[in-house]
Parts: structure tokens; sequence; C-alpha cells
């Protein structure tokens, strides 16, 4: 088992750190073209940057992109050991508010009901979310839900920093060079876009953003955004006949063209999906953005020719030109990245079972950065970070499995 055991002390930091980060608004938005893709998401990078140099991490940097860089000196003498890295995101998803985030503390949750809003009645319950229940007797921080809470991945980066902080202030503790990373807009699918893997120097890295306490992924979604434009002809409602192209009619009509079955809310495991994220409509114009995945590359093909199939066979009932798409990659299964490098997924499990968690390998219904970085170059599993309920208000993450997360970090360190 590991020895590294945590005081008081570090568990606060790890909190107050945590409670610092989901505070500041930082959301990002995927119909900017800027990176970052909003100008709120500076302020957290210069508030992380600044940390790691107040914490003595050396070589911090922060470039034009947003994206922070630093580094904990190794403290072994002739070490021919690679620098490992840590990464995570400092975006907060635009599915819900992000803005005004109010985090509550719940010590020692006795597992009933909580109430997060005494004014609205909001309420999260076990009786919704069995998960609860894991965490009776441990200390939950929640939203007070009118936002979501940020854990996704303020948690994970909370937790790389009081990690680093750690092995600076515990020098028994011998590590190789550690790199410590820090991206925009992965919430959109663009985290990883313009990381400088060269400047990075790490032969292999971890993302802390994963979920509950032991997951561990290295296999995910091929993904890729569309957003489709339907063009009406609005005209006063009282001379309408025979001239009106209602937009948001046809708009409905274009949602109900693909698989019912085949969305989030009807699929699991490796099944993949048609996602509308997003419409807005009026009688003359109206966009729906979707996002299509699948863990299969064939089938992620398949999906997206069939997107551009049903646009071409609206065009042809309603005339050509009255819809458009247009669809762009975001990120593709790093698992064929492992091949031969299965010893980065063995390393990571090890400091698990050194930390008394079982490992649970499983393919992410989702994506991190690690995926854009695995084919950068940067072979880059994805380990949990301890969140649940992400992107909304039901959001919540115990301060007990940060800690793990945290200790999982060091004993890969420490390897």
């Amino acid at each position: 088992m590991s020895t590294i055991e945590f005081n008081p002390l570090w568990k606060e930091k790890l909190l107050n750190r945590f409670l610092s980060y989901v505070k500041i608004y930082s959301t990002s938005d995927a119909e900017s073209e800027a990176t970052p893709s909003t100008p709120q998401q500076w302020n957290i990078a210069k508030y992380i940057a600044e940390e790691l140099k107040t914490i003595g991490l050396e070589d911090v940097s922060i470039d034009d992109n947003g994206y922070i860089m630093g580094y904990v000196p190794s403290n072994l003498e002739n070490s021919q050991k690679p620098t490992i890295g840590f990464i995570s995101h400092y975006d907060t998803s635009p599915d819900f508010s992000g803005e005004n985030v109010n985090p509550q503390v719940w010590e020692n949750y006795d597992g009933n009901d909580l109430v997060l809003n005494q004014t609205t009645g909001f309420t999260l319950s076990p009786a919704k979310f069995e998960s609860l229940r894991k965490y009776t007797g441990q200390t939950l921080i929640t939203t007070d839900g009118n936002t979501l809470l940020g854990a996704d991945d303020k948690a994970g980066c909370a937790e790389i920093v009081t990690a680093a902080e750690y092995l600076i202030a515990h020098p028994e503790i011998k590590h190789g060079r550690i790199a410590v990373g820090f991206t925009p807009d992965e919430e959109i699918g663009r985290g990883a876009h313009k990381f400088d893997v060269a400047k990075f120097g790490a032969e292999f890295a971890y993302t802390m953003d994963g979920g509950e306490v032991g997951e561990l992924e290295y296999e995910n979604f091929n993904a890729a955004g569309a957003v489709v434009k339907i063009h009406g002809l609005s005209v006063h409602p009282g001379y309408a006949y025979g001239k009106m192209v209602n937009a948001a009619l046809l708009a409905s009509e274009f949602a109900q063209m693909l698989p019912a079955n085949e969305t989030p809310a009807t699929t699991k495991g490796f099944d993949g999906f048609y996602h509308l994220m997003d419409l807005n409509a009026d009688i003359s114009e109206a966009k729906l953005q979707y996002i299509i995945r699948d863990h299969d590359a064939d089938k992620f093909e398949a999906r997206k020719k069939f997107m551009e199939e049903k646009v071409a066979e609206f065009n042809k009932k309603h005339g050509e030109g009255t819809a458009e798409i247009e669809i762009k990659e975001q990120y593709r299964n790093m698992k064929q990245q492992f091949e031969g490098k299965m010893h980065i997924v063995d390393l990571a499990a090890k400091a698990m079972k050194e930390a008394g968690i079982e490992p649970k390998i499983k393919a992410i219904r989702g994506g991190t950065d690690g995926a854009q970085l695995s084919y950068m170059g940067l072979p880059c599993p994805n380990i949990f970070a301890g969140g649940i309920n992400f992107h909304g208000p039901y959001e919540y993450v115990a301060l007990e499995s940060m800690e793990k997360a945290m200790e999982v970090i060091l004993n890969i360190a420490k390897a």
C-alpha cells in the first residue's frame, strides 16, 4: 500500500484550492474562433500560472492561447527517468451556466436528500442518483442548484497543482522531472489543438479528467461536431399562403429524421449516437448544432455520411439550398495509439492499487485532451478526478475522491 498520507493541512489546501477555482467563471464557447474561446478563461489561466510560480515550479509559462506549463524538477542524481506529465482543462461546459458558482461543502454526508437551495427547493437525492449513497460519511462539494459546479475539470486542476506543491514540500519522495499542463476549450473539443507537445517535453502524460474513483481510460469516442442551417422565407402571416417557408417548423422536421433510438439517452457502452445540442430558430433561419460520436472508426464515418445524406434528402423535398451542413472533426479514438505502449496504462493501474483502489478500465463515452494529444505524439490515458453528474446543477465531488486522485498522481511520480 502507499506510504503517502495527507494531514489535515493538505486536505484543507486541496479543498480550498478547488473552491477558489470553481468560483472563477471560465465557460467556453463553441461559436467563438478565438483561443481561449472566451475572455473569462484568462482569469483562471493567469490565476493558476501565478500559483505554479508561487509554490516553486520552474519554467512556468502561459502562452498567447492560454496554455499553461510548468515543471517540478527532478530530485534524483543522474536520473535517466523520462519526464512524465499531468494535464487538465480549466474551462467549463457551455451546457449549463458556470457563472457565479456558489459551491457548498457538506461534511459527513448522511446518505439522505440534500436540499441545495432553500429558496427553490432544488434537491440532490439518492432516489434519483443512487451513486450518492457511496459517499455516505464523506465530505461532498455541490452546487446551489443554479449552476454547474465545474469539477469537470477544476477537480483535476486542483489535484495536479496540490500534488506538485506536495512533491516540492516533500523532497524525501524521489521522482524524475514532472511536467504539468492546463488547457482551455476542452469542453468544445479544442483543448489540445494548440498544445505544444515538443515544449511540454514529456515522454507520456495523463489527463486527470475522469469521473468516479478508479476510472482509467485509454479508449474513447471518435467525435465530430455538425451544424445544420435551414433557410426559410418570412412573410406576413396574413399573406403567407403559398409563400411562407417557416424555418422553425423545418428544423423540427429535420430533427425527426435522425434515429430516435440513437441519442445519448438511449445508448450505452460502445454504442454511438447523434446528439442535438442546441436549436435556434425563427421563421427566416434555423440552426441545429449536433455532436456525432462512435467508438468504431468505420461506423463513425458512416454516421457523418448519414447526416450529409439526410440533408441532401431534405433538400430534395424542400428545394435545393434549403438546408446546408458543416461537419468538423474534434478528436479520434486513442486506443490504437497505445499499441506497444501499454506500460503507460499499467503504471497508472499499479499506482491506483498502491492507493488501495481497484482500477476500472473502461472506454470513455466522451473524450479528453488526451485523445488528441495521443495522436500528436504524447500518449495520454485518462485518470479519474472524482466528479459526478458533470455539466449540470446536480454535479458534485467528494473531497475524499480528490485526495485519492492526488495520491495516484504522487504514486505515479515516484514509480
